[in-house]
């Protein structure tokens, strides 16, 4: 798959910054809204860093699914929906059933209308389907813009550096938690 024209590098390299933006934002997110929700700030996610794994890959994955149908704003927005939506159900079916995880449970927290066994509710998909808006229509021009200014040894270096600092994260929370 390439967007815009881009190189399959720097398709990749795009991908790869989409996906660090997605977690970094997930994080932020998640952390405002367990202060409202609990009170105080919570340190969310199952990695060490300051981004949370489902979002980053959710991004990736509204962003392949979805992208050819850019001029398409409202099925952008229902695909972003159920694409988001069945990640998360699966994901945390998956982290309980098998792993014995609760990672969420929407069953104990407010806004929590339409939750189906505490792993997806209605707050959550359509705030993924606005997000998914905003990826398409907003951050992703914006990256396509930067990447094509970017020296392309420093950006290849660049997302390569994050590309390998997230998956360590992740590996090593795994390991050590």
């Amino acid at each position: 798959m390439r967007i815009s024209n881009l190189s399959k590098r720097n398709t990749f390299n795009l991908l790869v910054l989409i996906m660090i933006i997605g977690g970094i934002t997930g994080f932020i997110y998640e952390e405002i809204f367990y202060y409202f929700d609990l009170g105080e700030l919570v340190k969310r996610g199952s990695t060490f860093g300051p981004w949370i794994p489902i979002y980053a890959f959710g991004s990736v994955f509204i962003t392949v699914l979805t992208y050819k149908f850019k001029d398409k704003p409202l099925i952008v927005f229902l695909l972003s929906l159920v694409i988001t939506g069945v990640l998360e159900y699966l994901t945390g079916m998956f982290f309980y059933e098998v792993l014995h995880t609760r990672l969420w449970d929407y069953n104990t927290e407010i806004l929590n209308f339409g939750n189906i066994n505490g792993y997806v509710c209605l707050r959550s998909v359509l705030l993924f389907g606005f997000a998914g808006l905003f990826l398409i229509y907003y951050i992703i021009p914006k990256l396509i813009k930067l990447i094509r200014k970017a020296d392309n040894k420093i950006l290849n270096n660049t997302c390569l550096i994050l590309l390998i600092l997230f998956g360590l994260d992740i590996l090593l929370y795994m390991i050590l938690k």
